[in-house]
């Protein structure tokens, strides 16, 4: 069913994507925040499509195609929003990390799930540890402004590059498993 209540959380965060570019790039003293808390909100959401799927027994294959999509698109879109206001090197960096680690591994599930050995690579603790790191440090990097004169951008920044460790980890994982398949 494609308007169920997992499905439409998704959609919702596929949604989010367009109010979180024209909030970056607003010039309101409100605009960078609210991205940030968009952007968290839709985070939320992604470990809410989840629940509700199994606990309401609303799994479908819309589901399952959308919420690794919906997860891919707001955080390269998220990166590249980020990087287009600082291009220092070490941000720069963990962005291409972190965009070409999803690629990798979306491609080496892609391929395990032809051979019909999908299971090898499903998503891991570290993995779910990683996108923790990634949503939060995100949405600290979106939300700008310090709070109580706690240093929001560069607490995003330091949890960002934990994810992106993370990110390198879990791929090496990932491959590992795939390996004796990728070598016949």
């Amino acid at each position: 069913m494609p308007w169920n209540l997992p499905n439409t959380l998704t959609w919702l965060r596929i949604g989010a994507i367009p109010l979180i570019v024209l909030l970056f790039f607003m010039r309101a003293h409100w605009a960078d925040p609210a991205a940030g808390l968009l952007f968290a909100a839709a985070g939320i959401t992604d470990s809410l499509d989840g629940y509700f799927a199994r606990r309401l027994g609303q799994t479908s294959r819309l589901g399952a195609f959308l919420d690794p999509v919906a997860d891919k698109l707001i955080v390269a879109v998220a990166l590249v929003l980020i990087v287009s206001r600082d291009t220092r090197p070490l941000i720069v960096l963990t962005a291409a990390v972190i965009i070409g680690r999803e690629i990798t591994i979306s491609a080496l599930r892609e391929w395990m799930a032809e051979i019909g050995e999908r299971r090898k690579v499903a998503v891991s603790q570290l993995g779910k540890i990683k996108t923790v790191l990634q949503i939060v440090g995100l949405a600290l990097m979106l939300y700008r402004e310090p709070i109580a004169g706690l240093p929001i951008y560069s607490t995003g920044v330091m949890m960002t590059e934990l994810a992106a460790l993370a990110t390198l980890v879990s791929m090496v994982a990932y491959l590992r498993a795939a390996w004796p398949e990728l070598k016949r």
